[in-house]
């Protein structure tokens, strides 16, 4: 499931069964799709 809540301050986390695997607060930087396409498959 894909869902966007809004958010102030500049986060932009991406989610996967509650899973935190992305978090640009952590890296300053948005994710390539590539990267995120291959962490999704890799936690499946």
């Amino acid at each position: 499931m894909l869902e966007l809540i809004p958010s102030s301050g500049g986060a932009f986390e991406i989610f996967l069964e509650e899973e935190k695997i992305y978090s640009k607060l952590d890296t300053g930087e948005f994710p390539a799709i590539e990267d995120i396409l291959k962490k999704i498959a890799s936690e499946r």
